[in-house]
């Protein structure tokens, strides 16, 4: 690596302002970037001196983030044959390489694409703004496929990625600018756009002979039943229909099935194991929030048994734990909450954030009959109303210690 640094240096004066190559410095600085260590370090002023910089910040996300690239791979490759062989009673850790090397089949094109299609995106606003590739996108092109069907068309995933990084941080300011989590702005603007295709039978068994496996995800076929649809047949039909629909689900999904991900869902998003192994060295490396991981999951929580204690159909009646466990909550509480440019900044807005995302989150989930989750939603709404939880609690310091100041 030394020598190729050698070279690379060695080229660097035509690059530079004056020399031959002038024009080409937004993308030679680009590669310097994401190949090496930035040899630029601060000269004035008290400075905490420190390895770490923006590079190793995202390069500890994305370690964070292999357990569930990993474990969704597997997953889908898991799904992928079921739906081939038509087969249901496949055990879940039978034909162990065949379902890696499916899974590898169908989620690395998504990871390939995201990347080639962000980091071609940044290079052209990079060039025509004259300033380098910033390391941002790093992170933003893995989340992007982990928070996607597996069966999602490559063009989709390419004009989401698109969309994502010039409507959502480009036009902004670029990287540390941005409002709204990147890769929440891609799935936003697929389920919106195209949305038979982020959700429903044509996820995975479009073309299928055999429904290997619902056709639809954990939340889907919770939602499915709807008590409008029997207010015909009587309260206590409805409420027997109910219970009957809530144990099927749970035999289909049970908690621990949902805790380790063996169940259908999003590239990333279905093992909740996954995700805190992912949170341990967040948090143990001081890149994601613990305020923020754990008010979001309380949140969580106390809209499940708000939910329980109005409950009038199974959604409502599922196990306020049981709601922490589907879907991308644990995905998104984790990775996508905790994200540091679009959370809140202040101490206890990140209490307040987090708690209202997981609140809201389930809110969504089970009262929203056109779409059974809730976390992109909530996510995206918490992610504009930060500055304003923010700007609140700052005003009640200021206050607090005027108050203290007068009454010393």
């Amino acid at each position: 690596m030394k020598f190729l640094e050698k070279i690379v240096h060695k080229h660097e004066p035509k690059f530079a302002k004056g020399g031959k190559l002038e024009k080409w410095n937004p993308i030679f600085e680009s590669f310097i970037t994401l190949a090496f260590t930035p040899a630029i370090t601060t000269k004035k002023g008290s400075h905490i001196r420190d390895g770490v910089d923006l590079k190793r910040t995202m390069m500890m996300v994305i370690l964070a983030l292999v357990p569930c690239l990993l474990f969704g791979i597997y997953n889908t490759g898991h799904y992928e044959l079921v739906a081939e062989l038509g087969d249901r009673s496949l055990p879940y850790l039978d034909q162990f390489w065949s379902k890696v090397g499916a899974g590898a089949f169908v989620v690395l094109p998504l990871v390939v694409v995201s990347y080639g299609v962000g980091l071609t995106v940044e290079f052209i606003f990079g060039f025509i703004n004259g300033h380098s590739l910033h390391e941002g996108f790093l992170v933003s092109g893995m989340l992007i496929p982990l928070v996607m069907p597996a069966d999602v068309p490559l063009w989709m995933v390419g004009v989401a990625t698109v969309f994502a990084v010039v409507i959502g941080k480009e036009i902004f300011g670029g990287t540390g600018m941005n409002i709204v989590n990147v890769a929440l702005t891609a799935r936003a603007f697929l389920f919106f756009a195209y949305p038979t295709s982020m959700s429903g039978d044509n996820v995975w068994m479009a073309g299928k002979e055999v429904d290997g496996f619902t056709g639809s995800t954990a939340l889907g076929d919770l939602a499915s039943f709807t008590t409008d649809k029997m207010v015909v047949a009587g309260d206590d039909t409805i409420k027997q229909t109910g219970e009957a629909v809530l144990a099927a689900f749970e035999n289909s999904y049970s908690m621990m099935d949902s805790f380790f991900g063996m169940i259908p869902g999003s590239v990333g998003e279905t093992s909740v194991i996954a995700c805190l192994a992912g949170a341990v060295l967040l948090i143990f490396t001081g890149v994601g929030s613990l305020r923020i991981m754990l008010s979001f999951a309380i949140g969580g929580f106390v809209g499940g048994l708000l939910m329980n204690a109005l409950g009038t159909n199974p959604y409502m009646d599922l196990p306020a734990a049981h709601h922490l466990l589907i879907g991308g909550f644990a995905f998104g509480a984790v990775f996508m909450a905790t994200d540091p440019v679009t959370a809140s900044q202040t101490a206890t807005g990140k209490i307040i954030y987090g708690f209202l995302g997981g609140l809201i989150a389930i809110l969504i989930r089970v009262l929203n009959p056109a779409y059974p989750e809730g976390v992109m939603l909530s996510i995206l709404f918490m992610n504009v109303m930060a500055p304003i939880i923010d700007h609140y609690v700052v005003q009640a310091n200021i206050k607090r210690r005027l108050k203290r100041l007068k009454t010393a």
